[in-house]
Protein backbone atom coordinates (compact mmCIF):
# COMPACT_ATOMS: atom_id res chain seq x y z
CA UNK A 1 0.00 0.00 0.00
CA UNK A 2 2.84 2.44 0.75
CA UNK A 3 4.21 1.75 -2.71
CA UNK A 4 0.88 2.60 -4.34
CA UNK A 5 0.46 5.82 -2.35
CA UNK A 6 4.00 6.92 -3.14
CA UNK A 7 3.47 6.23 -6.83
CA UNK A 8 0.28 8.24 -6.88
CA UNK A 9 1.94 11.26 -5.35
CA UNK A 10 5.01 10.99 -7.56
CA UNK A 11 3.00 10.75 -10.78
CA UNK A 12 1.21 14.00 -10.13
CA UNK A 13 4.15 15.91 -11.58
CA UNK A 14 4.79 13.69 -14.59
CA UNK A 15 4.10 14.76 -18.15
CA UNK A 16 0.85 13.26 -19.46
CA UNK A 17 2.47 10.49 -21.53
CA UNK A 18 0.03 7.61 -21.32
CA UNK A 19 -3.00 6.00 -22.93
CA UNK A 20 -5.69 8.62 -23.56
CA UNK A 21 -6.47 8.83 -27.25
CA UNK A 22 -9.14 9.49 -29.83
CA UNK A 23 -11.05 6.29 -28.99
CA UNK A 24 -11.58 7.57 -25.44
CA UNK A 25 -12.91 10.86 -26.78
CA UNK A 26 -15.43 9.02 -28.96
CA UNK A 27 -16.41 6.56 -26.22
CA UNK A 28 -17.22 9.23 -23.65
CA UNK A 29 -18.84 11.63 -26.12
CA UNK A 30 -21.79 9.32 -26.73
CA UNK A 31 -24.98 10.70 -25.14
CA UNK A 32 -27.72 8.56 -26.67
CA UNK A 33 -29.84 7.48 -23.69
CA UNK A 34 -30.99 3.87 -23.39
CA UNK A 35 -34.35 4.89 -22.01
CA UNK A 36 -37.80 3.41 -21.40
CA UNK A 37 -39.25 0.57 -23.44
CA UNK A 38 -41.66 2.96 -25.19
CA UNK A 39 -38.85 5.38 -25.96
CA UNK A 40 -36.62 2.63 -27.39
CA UNK A 41 -39.44 0.95 -29.33
CA UNK A 42 -40.02 4.22 -31.20
CA UNK A 43 -36.37 4.75 -32.08
CA UNK A 44 -35.92 7.49 -29.46
CA UNK A 45 -37.82 9.98 -31.64
CA UNK A 46 -39.37 11.90 -28.76
CA UNK A 47 -38.00 15.41 -29.17
CA UNK A 48 -41.43 16.86 -30.06
CA UNK A 49 -43.59 14.43 -28.09
CA UNK A 50 -42.83 14.40 -24.40
CA UNK A 51 -44.97 12.46 -21.99
CA UNK A 52 -42.13 9.98 -21.33
CA UNK A 53 -39.41 10.07 -18.67
CA UNK A 54 -36.64 9.35 -21.19
CA UNK A 55 -37.95 12.07 -23.51
CA UNK A 56 -36.85 14.52 -20.81
CA UNK A 57 -33.23 13.61 -21.61
CA UNK A 58 -33.78 14.47 -25.29
CA UNK A 59 -35.81 17.66 -24.81
CA UNK A 60 -36.22 19.16 -21.30
CA UNK A 61 -39.56 20.69 -22.33
CA UNK A 62 -40.99 17.17 -22.55
CA UNK A 63 -41.97 17.03 -18.89
CA UNK A 64 -44.45 19.89 -19.32
CA UNK A 65 -46.45 17.68 -21.70
CA UNK A 66 -47.39 15.31 -18.86
CA UNK A 67 -50.98 15.78 -17.73
CA UNK A 68 -50.26 14.33 -14.27
CA UNK A 69 -47.34 13.42 -12.05
CA UNK A 70 -45.76 10.16 -13.15
CA UNK A 71 -42.87 7.75 -12.47
CA UNK A 72 -41.31 4.92 -14.47
CA UNK A 73 -38.60 2.27 -14.12
CA UNK A 74 -36.95 0.18 -16.82
CA UNK A 75 -34.85 -2.95 -16.78
CA UNK A 76 -33.81 -5.27 -19.55
CA UNK A 77 -31.63 -7.91 -21.10
CA UNK A 78 -28.69 -6.85 -23.25
CA UNK A 79 -26.64 -9.03 -25.61
CA UNK A 80 -23.77 -8.17 -27.94
CA UNK A 81 -22.48 -10.66 -30.51
CA UNK A 82 -19.12 -9.98 -32.14
CA UNK A 83 -17.70 -11.66 -35.23
CA UNK A 84 -13.99 -10.79 -35.37
CA UNK A 85 -11.49 -11.22 -38.22
CA UNK A 86 -7.71 -11.01 -37.88
CA UNK A 87 -5.22 -12.02 -40.59
CA UNK A 88 -7.81 -14.16 -42.33
CA UNK A 89 -9.03 -15.98 -39.22
CA UNK A 90 -12.39 -15.37 -37.58
CA UNK A 91 -13.90 -15.93 -34.13
CA UNK A 92 -17.32 -15.29 -32.60
CA UNK A 93 -18.15 -14.18 -29.07
CA UNK A 94 -21.33 -13.21 -27.22
CA UNK A 95 -21.68 -11.23 -24.00
CA UNK A 96 -25.03 -10.91 -22.17
CA UNK A 97 -26.18 -9.16 -19.00
CA UNK A 98 -29.14 -7.66 -17.17
CA UNK A 99 -29.26 -3.87 -16.83
CA UNK A 100 -31.18 -1.16 -15.03
CA UNK A 101 -31.71 1.33 -17.84
CA UNK A 102 -33.88 4.08 -16.45
CA UNK A 103 -35.75 5.39 -13.44
CA UNK A 104 -37.30 8.65 -12.35
CA UNK A 105 -40.38 10.75 -11.79
CA UNK A 106 -42.02 14.02 -12.82
CA UNK A 107 -44.24 16.13 -10.59
CA UNK A 108 -46.77 18.31 -12.45
CA UNK A 109 -48.26 21.44 -10.84
CA UNK A 110 -51.24 23.03 -12.54
CA UNK A 111 -51.65 26.79 -12.21
CA UNK A 112 -54.68 27.98 -10.24
CA UNK A 113 -54.23 31.59 -11.33
CA UNK A 114 -56.76 32.43 -14.10
CA UNK A 115 -54.88 35.66 -14.93
CA UNK A 116 -51.66 33.97 -16.06
CA UNK A 117 -51.04 32.15 -19.32
CA UNK A 118 -48.59 29.79 -17.63
CA UNK A 119 -50.84 26.76 -17.36
CA UNK A 120 -48.57 24.36 -15.49
CA UNK A 121 -45.07 23.68 -14.25
CA UNK A 122 -43.15 20.45 -13.80
CA UNK A 123 -40.20 19.31 -11.73
CA UNK A 124 -38.50 16.01 -12.47
CA UNK A 125 -35.56 13.78 -11.64
CA UNK A 126 -34.52 11.18 -14.20
CA UNK A 127 -31.70 8.65 -14.38
CA UNK A 128 -30.78 7.17 -17.76
CA UNK A 129 -28.01 4.82 -18.72
CA UNK A 130 -26.06 6.35 -21.62
CA UNK A 131 -23.78 3.45 -22.44
CA UNK A 132 -23.32 -0.12 -21.26
CA UNK A 133 -19.64 -1.03 -21.63
CA UNK A 134 -20.05 -4.80 -21.20
CA UNK A 135 -18.33 -6.28 -24.24
CA UNK A 136 -15.95 -9.10 -25.14
CA UNK A 137 -14.26 -10.36 -28.28
CA UNK A 138 -11.17 -12.26 -29.29
CA UNK A 139 -9.03 -12.99 -32.32
CA UNK A 140 -6.66 -15.81 -33.17
CA UNK A 141 -4.29 -16.26 -36.08
CA UNK A 142 -1.51 -18.62 -37.07
CA UNK A 143 -0.36 -16.14 -39.69
CA UNK A 144 0.06 -12.75 -37.96
CA UNK A 145 2.84 -10.73 -39.58
CA UNK A 146 3.70 -8.31 -36.76
CA UNK A 147 5.19 -9.46 -33.47
CA UNK A 148 4.12 -7.96 -30.14
CA UNK A 149 7.78 -6.93 -29.82
CA UNK A 150 6.88 -3.97 -32.09
CA UNK A 151 4.74 -2.63 -29.24
CA UNK A 152 7.76 -2.38 -26.95
CA UNK A 153 10.14 -1.18 -29.68
CA UNK A 154 7.80 1.70 -30.46
CA UNK A 155 8.07 2.94 -26.90
CA UNK A 156 11.77 2.22 -26.38
CA UNK A 157 13.46 3.84 -29.36
CA UNK A 158 15.20 7.03 -28.29
CA UNK A 159 15.12 6.22 -24.56
CA UNK A 160 18.33 5.72 -22.58
CA UNK A 161 18.97 2.18 -21.38
CA UNK A 162 19.56 3.32 -17.80
CA UNK A 163 16.07 4.92 -17.85
CA UNK A 164 14.27 1.70 -18.81
CA UNK A 165 16.16 -0.91 -16.78
CA UNK A 166 16.56 -2.00 -13.16
CA UNK A 167 19.66 -1.04 -11.17
CA UNK A 168 21.91 -3.75 -9.78
CA UNK A 169 20.22 -5.26 -6.73
CA UNK A 170 16.93 -3.47 -7.39
CA UNK A 171 13.76 -5.57 -7.62
CA UNK A 172 11.76 -5.42 -10.85
CA UNK A 173 8.75 -4.19 -8.92
CA UNK A 174 10.69 -1.29 -7.39
CA UNK A 175 12.26 -0.46 -10.75
CA UNK A 176 8.86 -0.39 -12.49
CA UNK A 177 7.50 1.96 -9.82
CA UNK A 178 10.54 4.25 -9.79
CA UNK A 179 10.72 4.46 -13.60
CA UNK A 180 7.03 5.38 -13.72
CA UNK A 181 7.54 8.04 -11.06
CA UNK A 182 10.57 9.57 -12.72
CA UNK A 183 9.91 9.16 -16.45
CA UNK A 184 6.30 8.10 -17.05
CA UNK A 185 4.26 5.50 -18.88
CA UNK A 186 6.32 5.20 -22.08
CA UNK A 187 9.47 4.28 -20.14
CA UNK A 188 7.51 1.69 -18.18
CA UNK A 189 6.45 -0.02 -21.43
CA UNK A 190 10.04 -0.05 -22.66
CA UNK A 191 11.12 -1.42 -19.26
CA UNK A 192 8.69 -4.34 -19.59
CA UNK A 193 10.03 -5.13 -23.05
CA UNK A 194 13.68 -4.93 -22.02
CA UNK A 195 13.49 -6.80 -18.71
CA UNK A 196 11.35 -9.57 -20.26
CA UNK A 197 14.05 -9.96 -22.96
CA UNK A 198 11.58 -9.16 -25.78
CA UNK A 199 13.84 -6.32 -26.96
CA UNK A 200 17.62 -5.94 -26.85
CA UNK A 201 19.80 -2.80 -26.85
CA UNK A 202 22.26 -2.32 -29.70
CA UNK A 203 24.91 -2.03 -27.00
CA UNK A 204 24.76 -2.34 -23.22
CA UNK A 205 25.96 1.15 -22.32
CA UNK A 206 23.73 3.38 -20.21
CA UNK A 207 23.42 5.96 -22.97
CA UNK A 208 22.22 3.46 -25.59
CA UNK A 209 18.98 4.61 -27.28
CA UNK A 210 18.59 2.04 -30.10
CA UNK A 211 16.89 -1.34 -29.71
CA UNK A 212 16.04 -4.41 -31.77
CA UNK A 213 13.59 -7.28 -31.35
CA UNK A 214 14.82 -10.56 -29.90
CA UNK A 215 11.84 -12.27 -31.56
CA UNK A 216 12.72 -13.33 -35.11
CA UNK A 217 10.56 -14.42 -38.02
CA UNK A 218 7.74 -12.98 -40.08
CA UNK A 219 4.81 -15.20 -39.05
CA UNK A 220 3.45 -15.55 -35.53
CA UNK A 221 0.74 -17.46 -33.71
CA UNK A 222 -1.24 -14.80 -31.84
CA UNK A 223 -4.29 -14.98 -29.58
CA UNK A 224 -5.78 -11.74 -28.31
CA UNK A 225 -8.71 -11.26 -25.93
CA UNK A 226 -10.60 -8.06 -25.06
CA UNK A 227 -13.15 -7.65 -22.28
CA UNK A 228 -14.76 -4.54 -20.84
CA UNK A 229 -17.41 -3.79 -18.22
CA UNK A 230 -18.96 -0.65 -16.78
CA UNK A 231 -21.40 2.05 -17.73
CA UNK A 232 -21.90 5.73 -18.44
CA UNK A 233 -24.90 7.25 -16.69
CA UNK A 234 -26.67 10.58 -16.38
CA UNK A 235 -28.97 12.10 -13.75
CA UNK A 236 -31.05 15.05 -14.94
CA UNK A 237 -32.74 17.58 -12.69
CA UNK A 238 -35.55 18.96 -14.84
CA UNK A 239 -37.60 22.17 -14.75
CA UNK A 240 -40.28 22.95 -17.34
CA UNK A 241 -43.39 25.04 -17.90
CA UNK A 242 -46.28 25.30 -20.36
CA UNK A 243 -47.38 28.68 -21.71
CA UNK A 244 -50.83 29.28 -23.22
CA UNK A 245 -51.31 25.55 -23.93
CA UNK A 246 -48.99 25.88 -26.95
CA UNK A 247 -45.41 26.48 -25.89
CA UNK A 248 -43.44 24.21 -23.57
CA UNK A 249 -40.03 25.32 -22.28
CA UNK A 250 -37.57 23.33 -20.22
CA UNK A 251 -34.14 23.15 -18.62
CA UNK A 252 -32.02 20.19 -17.46
CA UNK A 253 -29.05 20.32 -15.12
CA UNK A 254 -27.16 17.05 -15.67
CA UNK A 255 -24.66 15.10 -13.59
CA UNK A 256 -22.64 12.47 -15.50
CA UNK A 257 -20.54 9.60 -14.21
CA UNK A 258 -18.23 7.06 -15.86
CA UNK A 259 -17.05 3.68 -14.63
CA UNK A 260 -15.10 1.74 -17.27
CA UNK A 261 -12.85 -1.30 -16.83
CA UNK A 262 -10.94 -3.08 -19.59
CA UNK A 263 -8.78 -6.19 -19.79
CA UNK A 264 -6.60 -7.13 -22.77
CA UNK A 265 -4.54 -10.31 -23.10
CA UNK A 266 -2.03 -11.09 -25.85
CA UNK A 267 -0.46 -14.51 -26.24
CA UNK A 268 2.17 -14.89 -28.96
CA UNK A 269 4.10 -18.02 -29.93
CA UNK A 270 7.07 -17.90 -32.24
CA UNK A 271 8.38 -21.09 -33.86
CA UNK A 272 11.57 -19.59 -35.29
CA UNK A 273 14.45 -21.63 -33.76
CA UNK A 274 16.77 -18.60 -33.79
CA UNK A 275 14.54 -16.44 -31.61
CA UNK A 276 15.67 -15.71 -28.06
CA UNK A 277 12.02 -15.68 -26.91
CA UNK A 278 9.51 -18.39 -27.86
CA UNK A 279 6.38 -17.14 -26.15
CA UNK A 280 4.98 -13.87 -24.76
CA UNK A 281 1.94 -13.38 -22.51
CA UNK A 282 1.11 -9.68 -22.08
CA UNK A 283 -1.76 -8.51 -19.87
CA UNK A 284 -3.11 -4.98 -19.35
CA UNK A 285 -5.89 -3.81 -17.05
CA UNK A 286 -7.38 -0.31 -17.14
CA UNK A 287 -9.90 1.27 -14.80
CA UNK A 288 -11.37 4.67 -15.63
CA UNK A 289 -13.63 6.72 -13.38
CA UNK A 290 -14.99 10.15 -14.09
CA UNK A 291 -17.66 12.69 -13.32
CA UNK A 292 -19.03 15.51 -15.41
CA UNK A 293 -21.56 18.30 -15.79
CA UNK A 294 -23.77 19.50 -18.63
CA UNK A 295 -27.03 21.33 -19.24
CA UNK A 296 -29.86 21.21 -21.77
CA UNK A 297 -32.49 23.68 -22.90
CA UNK A 298 -35.45 22.88 -25.09
CA UNK A 299 -38.87 23.82 -26.38
CA UNK A 300 -41.92 22.12 -27.86
CA UNK A 301 -44.48 24.18 -29.80
CA UNK A 302 -47.95 23.03 -30.83
CA UNK A 303 -48.22 24.36 -34.39
CA UNK A 304 -51.71 22.89 -34.69
CA UNK A 305 -53.68 20.53 -32.50
CA UNK A 306 -52.02 17.60 -34.29
CA UNK A 307 -48.62 18.94 -35.35
CA UNK A 308 -45.80 19.65 -32.89
CA UNK A 309 -42.25 20.89 -33.35
CA UNK A 310 -39.36 20.60 -30.93
CA UNK A 311 -35.90 22.12 -30.64
CA UNK A 312 -33.29 21.32 -27.99
CA UNK A 313 -29.64 22.05 -27.26
CA UNK A 314 -27.33 19.69 -25.35
CA UNK A 315 -24.29 21.53 -24.04
CA UNK A 316 -20.80 19.99 -24.04
CA UNK A 317 -20.12 17.72 -21.09
CA UNK A 318 -17.18 18.80 -18.98
CA UNK A 319 -15.57 15.66 -17.52
CA UNK A 320 -12.84 15.11 -14.94
CA UNK A 321 -11.35 11.65 -15.46
CA UNK A 322 -8.79 9.45 -13.70
CA UNK A 323 -7.12 6.30 -15.06
CA UNK A 324 -5.49 3.38 -13.23
CA UNK A 325 -3.49 0.61 -14.88
CA UNK A 326 -1.99 -2.75 -13.88
CA UNK A 327 0.36 -4.70 -16.16
CA UNK A 328 1.91 -8.14 -16.38
CA UNK A 329 4.26 -9.82 -18.85
CA UNK A 330 5.63 -13.36 -19.02
CA UNK A 331 8.06 -14.73 -21.58
CA UNK A 332 9.40 -18.18 -22.36
CA UNK A 333 13.12 -17.79 -23.05
CA UNK A 334 14.59 -20.25 -25.54
CA UNK A 335 17.90 -20.60 -23.74
CA UNK A 336 17.22 -22.88 -20.80
CA UNK A 337 13.53 -23.09 -21.71
CA UNK A 338 12.71 -20.96 -18.65
CA UNK A 339 9.87 -18.53 -17.98
CA UNK A 340 10.67 -14.92 -17.12
CA UNK A 341 7.83 -13.18 -15.31
CA UNK A 342 7.38 -9.50 -14.53
CA UNK A 343 4.37 -8.77 -12.35
CA UNK A 344 5.15 -5.47 -10.61
CA UNK A 345 2.01 -5.53 -8.44
CA UNK A 346 1.85 -1.75 -8.84
CA UNK A 347 -1.27 0.27 -9.58
CA UNK A 348 -0.36 3.24 -11.77
CA UNK A 349 -2.69 6.08 -10.74
CA UNK A 350 -2.36 8.83 -13.32
CA UNK A 351 -3.01 12.54 -12.86
CA UNK A 352 -6.59 13.66 -13.37
CA UNK A 353 -7.28 15.08 -16.80
CA UNK A 354 -10.23 16.84 -18.40
CA UNK A 355 -12.33 16.04 -21.45
CA UNK A 356 -14.88 18.36 -23.05
CA UNK A 357 -17.27 16.47 -25.31
CA UNK A 358 -19.10 18.18 -28.21
CA UNK A 359 -22.47 19.89 -28.00
CA UNK A 360 -25.53 18.55 -29.82
CA UNK A 361 -28.51 20.24 -31.50
CA UNK A 362 -31.77 18.35 -32.08
CA UNK A 363 -34.79 19.32 -34.18
CA UNK A 364 -38.01 17.33 -34.02
CA UNK A 365 -41.47 16.99 -35.59
CA UNK A 366 -44.44 14.90 -34.48
CA UNK A 367 -47.96 14.38 -35.80
CA UNK A 368 -50.51 13.08 -33.30
CA UNK A 369 -53.77 11.49 -34.51
CA UNK A 370 -55.87 12.32 -31.47
CA UNK A 371 -55.88 9.16 -29.32
CA UNK A 372 -55.27 6.79 -32.26
CA UNK A 373 -51.53 7.09 -32.74
CA UNK A 374 -48.66 9.24 -33.94
CA UNK A 375 -45.61 9.64 -36.17
CA UNK A 376 -42.41 11.32 -34.98
CA UNK A 377 -39.03 12.31 -36.37
CA UNK A 378 -35.84 13.64 -34.74
CA UNK A 379 -32.68 14.96 -36.36
CA UNK A 380 -29.52 15.56 -34.29
CA UNK A 381 -26.18 17.05 -35.24
CA UNK A 382 -22.96 16.64 -33.27
CA UNK A 383 -19.45 17.65 -34.33
CA UNK A 384 -17.07 15.14 -32.71
CA UNK A 385 -14.04 17.12 -33.90
CA UNK A 386 -14.88 19.64 -31.16
CA UNK A 387 -13.88 17.18 -28.42
CA UNK A 388 -10.93 18.51 -26.42
CA UNK A 389 -8.52 16.95 -23.93
CA UNK A 390 -7.12 19.29 -21.30
CA UNK A 391 -4.72 20.70 -20.26
CA UNK A 392 -4.24 21.81 -23.86
CA UNK A 393 -0.68 23.05 -23.22
CA UNK A 394 0.49 19.51 -22.48
CA UNK A 395 2.34 18.22 -25.59
CA UNK A 396 0.66 14.81 -25.47
CA UNK A 397 -2.85 16.23 -25.26
CA UNK A 398 -2.03 18.86 -27.89
CA UNK A 399 -1.14 16.00 -30.26
CA UNK A 400 -4.33 14.09 -29.40
CA UNK A 401 -6.46 17.20 -29.97
CA UNK A 402 -4.89 17.62 -33.40
CA UNK A 403 -5.70 13.98 -34.16
CA UNK A 404 -9.30 14.58 -33.06
CA UNK A 405 -9.62 17.58 -35.38
CA UNK A 406 -8.15 15.66 -38.32
CA UNK A 407 -9.88 12.28 -37.88
CA UNK A 408 -13.30 13.11 -36.43
CA UNK A 409 -16.16 14.99 -38.06
CA UNK A 410 -19.87 15.76 -37.83
CA UNK A 411 -22.17 12.86 -37.00
CA UNK A 412 -25.84 13.21 -37.95
CA UNK A 413 -28.49 11.04 -36.32
CA UNK A 414 -31.98 10.36 -37.72
CA UNK A 415 -34.69 8.80 -35.58
CA UNK A 416 -38.16 7.71 -36.71
CA UNK A 417 -40.99 6.45 -34.53
CA UNK A 418 -44.61 5.40 -34.87
CA UNK A 419 -47.34 4.28 -32.49
CA UNK A 420 -50.84 2.90 -33.07
CA UNK A 421 -53.31 2.60 -30.20
CA UNK A 422 -56.18 0.14 -29.99
CA UNK A 423 -58.20 0.16 -26.79
CA UNK A 424 -55.66 -0.44 -23.97
CA UNK A 425 -52.96 -1.69 -26.36
CA UNK A 426 -50.23 0.29 -28.14
CA UNK A 427 -48.20 -1.06 -31.06
CA UNK A 428 -44.89 0.64 -31.81
CA UNK A 429 -42.00 0.64 -34.23
CA UNK A 430 -38.87 2.71 -34.80
CA UNK A 431 -35.65 3.16 -36.72
CA UNK A 432 -32.45 5.01 -35.87
CA UNK A 433 -29.53 5.78 -38.16
CA UNK A 434 -26.38 7.30 -36.67
CA UNK A 435 -23.47 8.32 -38.88
CA UNK A 436 -19.91 7.44 -37.99
CA UNK A 437 -18.06 10.17 -36.06
CA UNK A 438 -14.89 9.39 -38.08
CA UNK A 439 -14.02 10.93 -41.42
CA UNK A 440 -13.00 7.39 -42.41
CA UNK A 441 -16.01 5.22 -41.59
CA UNK A 442 -13.98 2.03 -41.98
CA UNK A 443 -12.66 2.77 -38.46
CA UNK A 444 -16.16 2.88 -37.00
CA UNK A 445 -19.12 2.33 -39.27
CA UNK A 446 -22.60 3.84 -39.28
CA UNK A 447 -24.99 2.52 -36.65
CA UNK A 448 -28.40 1.16 -37.71
CA UNK A 449 -31.05 0.23 -35.15
CA UNK A 450 -34.48 -1.35 -35.67
CA UNK A 451 -37.08 -1.62 -32.91
CA UNK A 452 -40.56 -2.91 -32.10
CA UNK A 453 -42.70 -2.58 -29.01
CA UNK A 454 -45.97 -3.32 -27.28
CA UNK A 455 -47.73 -1.44 -24.50
CA UNK A 456 -50.72 -2.13 -22.28
CA UNK A 457 -52.39 0.47 -20.05
CA UNK A 458 -54.88 0.05 -17.22
CA UNK A 459 -55.89 3.36 -15.68
CA UNK A 460 -52.74 5.11 -14.41
CA UNK A 461 -50.60 1.98 -14.72
CA UNK A 462 -48.78 0.96 -17.91
CA UNK A 463 -46.49 -1.88 -18.83
CA UNK A 464 -44.32 -1.64 -21.95
CA UNK A 465 -42.06 -4.06 -23.80
CA UNK A 466 -39.49 -3.35 -26.50
CA UNK A 467 -37.20 -5.37 -28.75
CA UNK A 468 -34.22 -3.47 -30.18
CA UNK A 469 -31.62 -4.74 -32.64
CA UNK A 470 -28.61 -2.77 -33.88
CA UNK A 471 -25.58 -3.44 -36.09
CA UNK A 472 -22.23 -1.73 -36.51
CA UNK A 473 -18.85 -2.58 -38.05
CA UNK A 474 -15.61 -1.35 -36.54
CA UNK A 475 -11.89 -1.70 -37.00
CA UNK A 476 -10.39 -2.01 -33.50
CA UNK A 477 -6.70 -1.46 -32.90
CA UNK A 478 -5.39 -4.08 -30.50
CA UNK A 479 -3.31 -1.37 -28.77
CA UNK A 480 -4.68 2.03 -29.68
CA UNK A 481 -1.96 3.91 -27.76
CA UNK A 482 1.01 2.02 -29.26
CA UNK A 483 3.32 4.15 -31.45
CA UNK A 484 4.20 1.38 -33.92
CA UNK A 485 2.14 -1.78 -33.25
CA UNK A 486 -0.91 -0.83 -35.36
CA UNK A 487 -2.53 -4.19 -36.03
CA UNK A 488 -6.32 -4.23 -35.79
CA UNK A 489 -9.28 -6.61 -35.78
CA UNK A 490 -12.30 -6.14 -38.02
CA UNK A 491 -15.40 -6.60 -35.87
CA UNK A 492 -19.03 -6.96 -36.91
CA UNK A 493 -21.12 -6.21 -33.81
CA UNK A 494 -24.81 -7.02 -33.40
CA UNK A 495 -26.56 -5.64 -30.33
CA UNK A 496 -29.90 -6.80 -28.94
CA UNK A 497 -31.92 -5.28 -26.10
CA UNK A 498 -35.17 -6.57 -24.61
CA UNK A 499 -36.69 -4.01 -22.23
CA UNK A 500 -39.51 -3.94 -19.72
CA UNK A 501 -40.88 -0.67 -18.30
CA UNK A 502 -43.41 -0.04 -15.58
CA UNK A 503 -44.95 3.43 -15.27
CA UNK A 504 -47.66 4.79 -12.99
CA UNK A 505 -49.20 7.98 -11.68
CA UNK A 506 -47.86 9.46 -8.46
Amino acid sequence: MKKIIFLFIALLGVCFVYGQDITDAVRYSNDEVKGTARFRAMGGAFGALGGDLSAVNINPASSAVFTQSRASFTTGFNSISNNSEYFGSSLSDTDSNINFYQGGGVFVYASNNPKTKWKKFSLGVAYDQIENYSDSWGVSSLDASTSISEYFLGYSQGLRLDEISAFAGESLSDAYADIGSAYGYANQQAFLGYESLVIDPIDNSDDNTDYVSSILGDRFNQNYFFESVGYNGKIAINFAGQYDNKLNLGLNINAHFINYERLTLMNEINFNPNSAVERVNFENRLRTTGAGFSFQIGSIYNITKELRAGLSYQSPTWYRITDETIQFIETLVSQGNAFREIYPGIINIFPEYKLRTPAKLTGSLAYVFSDKGLFSFDYSRKDFSKSIFRPTDDPFFAFQNTEIQNLLSVSNTYRFGAEYRYNQFSFRGGYRFEESPYTDDSILGDYRVYSLGLGYKIGDFAIDLAFVHGQRDQNNLLYSDAPTFRESAQIDSKLTDILLSLSFGI
